[in-house]
């Protein structure tokens, strides 16, 4: 038996959950990282035995799309699963029976469903550094009440009621494209990283607007802070949602 982490997190945030759940069942991790475009992870295949836990953010109440394709390729062979989305404390609406879904088509058997808090990857004043000390203590705890339940072997995935609408919510486009200001020395570390390849390594100043999933792991990459994304988008978006972000979210777990 081994534990197994698959994760999207194009900035950290949904690692840093993803990292202390793991942590409270006290056994050796597999990192399987969705945001390499150079890994074929239809040659990921699980065994029965492994526990897994499968982790993204959401992106408008979505799975991200890239993240879902490359999910699908997965093979789970009923393995135990944990799966986990990550929100920056405004809603995740449908992401988690989304991914819910998509686990059970590749093979999984899934056993509990977690909803976490993380710093928002645009709006960084919403959830400001989240996972905090509360929440670490909260994951810890959720971790070592799923490890009984795998343990016991007593679990029917169909007894989970996870939130979330079927059909899922329409999923929103990629509309905050980071571009390169003046500060940007064309090192091409932004295009090394980019999940979704839409930055060109011969000129990586800007991004393929139609390939950008607006995840951004440029900016959190860029070792002169060389990128950025529209300043007036950004403040209009965070006063949008600055009611549903005021008050504090909770981690939720469903078991």
């Amino acid at each position: 038996m081994k534990v197994v982490e698959i994760v999207f997190s194009p900035t950290g945030g949904t690692q840093k959950v993803a990292d202390i759940i793991v942590e409270g069942w006290g056994k050796p991790v597999n990192l399987i990282d969705l945001t390499d475009a150079k890994t074929d992870f239809s040659n990921v295949s699980l065994e029965k035995d492994d526990i897994v836990l499968i982790a993204v953010p959401s992106y408008g109440g979505r799975v991200p799309k890239l993240a879902a394709q490359r999910i699908a390729k997965v093979q789970g062979n009923h393995a135990r699963c944990v799966i986990v989305c990550t929100y920056g404390n405004r809603a995740y609406e449908d992401t988690l029976v989304e991914l819910n879904d998509i686990a059970e088509q590749c093979g999984f058997q899934i056993v509990a469903a977690i909803s976490a808090i993380a710093e928002h990857s645009i709006m960084h004043q919403y959830a400001t550094g989240r996972p905090d000390s509360k929440d670490r203590g909260e994951l810890d705890r959720f971790a070592k009440k799923i490890l009984g339940k795998i343990s016991s072997r007593k679990f029917d995935a169909s007894l989970l009621q996870i939130p979330g609408n079927r059909p899922y919510k329409k999923a929103g486009g990629a509309g905050l494209v980071p571009k390169a200001d003046g500060n940007c020395i064309s090192c091409g570390l932004c295009a090394e990283k980019c999940p979704s390849q839409a930055i060109n390594k011969e000129n990586p100043k800007t991004a393929d607007s139609k390939k950008c999933i607006s995840c951004m792991r440029c900016i959190s990459q860029c070792p002169k802070s060389a990128r950025k994304v529209n300043g007036i988008m950004v403040s209009i978006v965070s006063l949008v949602i600055k009611k549903a972000c005021s008050e504090r979210k909770e981690n939720e777990l469903f078991i």
